[in-house]
């Protein structure tokens, strides 16, 4: 098996970018590659603008050990998406249990399993797979781009698994494929309205873009997406926040919905899992992967995520298959 050809991004290239699955996953494995130097380059345009073309075409890339501030953090957040075409309306999200701190902001939030976002509808003692999600897909506009870097770490577990939304919809059937394009599905987050409450905090407001806004976190998004900067397609459902097919009945839609979460669960080999160490980041593409942490730790688990807001999902009948463009044969 040959892994698909990565998008030709010479300004990378010196910097030895290896492919961790076929499908999905490229990391920089050498610490002396600092996302804080890109930056600051002299050509850093171009170096984020290859950078965030790659997220999109590999789904998720890793970066060991970096020396990246939460405000480097946020500029590197707000940069991938507007020099690959994110509208001038939209920035960085605010999640609406986050409260601002003097030393992160709202726009930052922390992922911690001393409670908040990162075990949010969390429950013990059932399938690892109902953790499958992308970010806040429950918002009118959801995220593009999210940047996670890891501070905190348990001695063992925690890793993180993502699973390739243009593969998921690859393996579909031509027939199934045909049927689900052009059909939508509710994305609902309002289990954070409970969380909040226990929290003792106020849902927040303006997240990111004119239309997150309001208490009442659901959104209707299309099945299948095309992504805006690959022009594949890719399924976009996902089982932590996807509750119904609009246009299905019931039991049409919670059967169909099972067997693609199934689809995304079930199917490793187009999935990759990320053993994290203290200062790595992960940056990944929320309009093309799903990701889960492993909940298999005691420890304290900690870091601080940015997310993008990017522009409001569509369907393009004449968009491609990723398969087909790169004459897949696996």
């Amino acid at each position: 098996m040959v892994a698909a050809p990565t998008p030709q991004a010479t300004s990378l290239a010196r910097f030895d970018p290896a492919d961790e699955t076929a499908h999905i996953g490229t990391s920089f494995p050498s610490e002396d590659v600092q996302l804080s130097a890109w930056l600051a380059a002299d050509n850093s345009d171009e170096l984020i603008r290859d950078l965030a073309r790659l997220v999109s075409h590999r789904g998720v890339v890793f970066f060991k050990n970096q020396d990246l501030t939460i405000e480097q953090q946020k500029q590197l957040g707000l940069r991938l998406g507007q020099l690959t075409g994110r509208p001038a309306e939209s920035s960085l999200h605010k999640h609406p249990i986050s409260e601002s701190t003097p030393e992160l902001g709202a726009d930052t939030s922390v992922i911690s399993s001393m409670g908040g976002i990162a075990r949010a509808g969390y429950v013990p003692n059932v399938r690892a797979s109902n953790g499958w999600h992308s970010d806040i897909t429950f918002e009118p506009v959801p995220s593009d781009y999210a940047i996670l870097k890891m501070h905190t770490l348990p001695k063992v577990g925690g890793d993180t698994l993502w699973a390739s939304g243009y593969e998921a919809y690859d393996r579909l059937s031509p027939a199934l494929r045909r049927f689900l394009e052009g059909l939508t599905a509710e994305h609902d987050g309002n289990f954070f309205l409970e969380t909040a409450k226990q929290l003792g905090v106020s849902i927040q407001q303006d997240r990111g873009n004119p239309l997150n806004n309001g208490t009442d976190l659901r959104a209707i998004h299309p099945l299948i997406r095309t992504h805006p900067v690959t022009g594949y397609k890719s399924l976009f459902v996902n089982k932590g926040f996807t509750t119904r097919i609009v246009e299905l009945h019931p039991e049409e839609s919670a059967n169909l919905l099972d067997y693609l979460y199934r689809h995304i669960s079930e199917n490793h080999d187009l999935q990759v899992r990320f053993k994290w160490s203290i200062n790595d980041v992960a940056i990944w593409d929320n309009r093309s992967t799903y990701h889960t942490a492993t909940n298999d730790y005691a420890d304290h688990r900690q870091g601080n995520r940015v997310v993008g807001i990017g522009e409001k999902p569509y369907f393009d009948p004449a968009s491609k298959s990723r398969r087909d463009e790169l004459k897949l044969a696996f």
